[in-house]
């Protein structure tokens, strides 16, 4: 599995955002659903991580919602809006 930082294994007690927009994921949709899920399960219950999202995959409600839907039950994902460099960001709640 991805990992998006040396931190990689530690669960976050926190709001934050996991950059999926960089170089990397701009040609492997595959690569920011994988690294997405698992900064869902590196979120604490009663947060939320911002999953922003590469522009060259479109709109992540056609690939990354429903996968994150699939995977966790207790969790809220809702799209917040697109960036001005055209990515996108979806909020995952983990609900308590």
């Amino acid at each position: 599995m991805g990992k998006l930082s040396s931190e990689a294994d530690e669960l976050r007690e926190e709001t934050w955002s996991a950059d999926l927009e960089r170089p990397e994921y701009a040609d492997d949709r595959g690569k920011v659903v994988e690294d997405g899920l698992d900064a869902v399960r590196r979120t604490a219950q009663g947060y939320f991580v911002n999953l922003v999202t590469h522009g060259n995959h479109g709109h992540p409600s056609d690939y990354l919602h429903g996968a994150v839907e699939d995977e966790f039950d207790g969790v809220r994902v809702e799209y917040v809006e697109r960036c001005g460099c055209g990515g996108y960001v979806t909020r995952v709640h983990v609900d308590e």
